[in-house]
């Protein structure tokens, strides 16, 4: 046989034999993150065997179609640097098509784990009018606990005016109250 046959013979075997291990590993060992991924061991498995086939056909499809080479090979040295290069390109899309792998499930898993978690409170953007007390006034305080608006000015619905059932408030006296409003004036 020519050394270009024997190179294709070996670089199949190892390339084949590569993309077996590979994927029995990952199968083994990727189980149980998905099953924390899917939440559902038989969903798990199921995804599982879909995503070894497809790595089965990627990967093999990829050694059948990198297998050809255009210029004879004339030394046995020639032969193995041209089947380390193919042989390494294999190993390479073995990683990329793992890691994609792992990428794509891990974003699924967090966008699923971020549906699941409780979602916090909205903020409020006003206040409502605020109920009469039994004792026909307004709570104390300029709002009820918990009811803090969410910026530095109530935003809303303001009354205006005065409102039922609360004192109105007398103005000023300038003498009674203390000085008047420029107590340089005194």
């Amino acid at each position: 046989m020519d050394i270009k046959v024997w190179m294709y013979v070996i670089y199949l075997a190892v390339s084949v034999g590569l993309t077996i291990w590979v994927a029995r590993a990952l199968s083994r060992n990727g189980q149980v993150f998905l099953e924390e991924v899917f939440a559902d061991e038989r969903l798990a498995r199921a995804v599982n065997s879909l995503l070894v086939v497809g790595f089965y056909l990627l990967n093999l499809g990829y050694v059948t179609v990198a297998m050809k080479h255009p210029d004879p090979v004339r030394s046995t040295s020639q032969a193995m640097e041209e089947l380390s290069l193919k042989i390494g390109l294999v190993l390479l899309v073995l990683g990329a098509l793992h890691f994609f792998n792992v990428f794509a499930l891990g974003r699924y898993r967090r966008n699923r784990l971020r549906q699941l978690a409780p979602h916090p409170p909205i903020a409020p953007i006003g206040r409502l009018p605020m109920q009469a007390t039994p004792h026909g006034g307004y709570p104390s305080g300029p709002y009820p606990v918990g009811a803090q608006p969410a910026g530095p000015y109530p935003t809303g619905p303001q009354s205006v005016g005065p409102q039922p059932g609360t004192a109105q408030p007398r103005a000023a006296q300038p003498g009674v109250d203390g000085p008047g409003p420029n107590p340089a004036t005194r």
